[in-house]
């Protein structure tokens, strides 16, 4: 079990249950799963570009990626229905906990100007939404390696009803979120 699973269950379960008032452990806002999701854009042609864009993933979530495909064809940017124009990954249980933590510890306080995540990253219903511009900004990416810098987007889905609900269970398992001024 990873510390901030252990955090989570230890400590702020308990703490979100008594703010918000739950009846039940089961109504506390969790973490359902994380996806990261990378566009291949201006890597669509160049198939070596592309196989490391999915190596790096695979890396960094420590599970095998899925390359999506387009539905349908668009011809303002090149597309046509059935190729390959991103790469996946859907995490749950251990792997998300530990990808949360990596994330939290080493990733975001490597990324250069950081100030904390905008409460506007928040949906109405409480899920997070990142932008990470470097795929080099974890630690298991070596830079000097790295042939094309690429940037990602990820998604934590949670069971929160409201964003304060979502932004407090963040802020409770230690995500740089900031204040409100």
């Amino acid at each position: 079990m990873s510390n901030m699973e252990e955090k989570y269950n230890k400590k702020v379960v308990p703490r979100l249950k008594e703010k918000f008032g739950y009846g039940n452990i089961f109504a506390v806002p969790k973490i359902s799963k994380v996806v990261i999701n990378c566009g291949l854009g201006k890597y669509i042609k160049e198939k070596e570009a592309t196989d490391e864009v999915y190596e790096g993933l695979k890396i960094i979530s420590g599970q095998k990626p899925v390359l999506t495909k387009a539905k349908k064809s668009i011809s303002g940017f090149k597309i046509r229905e059935g190729q390959e124009v991103g790469v996946k990954v859907t995490l749950r249980g251990a792997r998300m906990w530990h990808f949360m933590e990596r994330l939290v510890d080493s990733a975001l306080p490597r990324i250069r100007d950081f100030r904390g995540i905008e409460i506007r990253n928040f949906d109405s219903r409480g899920n997070l939404n990142l932008a990470i511009k470097e795929h080099i900004v974890f630690p298991e990416i070596s830079a000097e390696g790295a042939k094309q810098i690429f940037s990602f987007q990820v998604t934590f889905v949670t069971t929160a009803k409201k964003t304060e609900e979502g932004v407090e269970l963040f802020r409770m398992l230690g995500f740089p979120i900031k204040t409100e001024e």
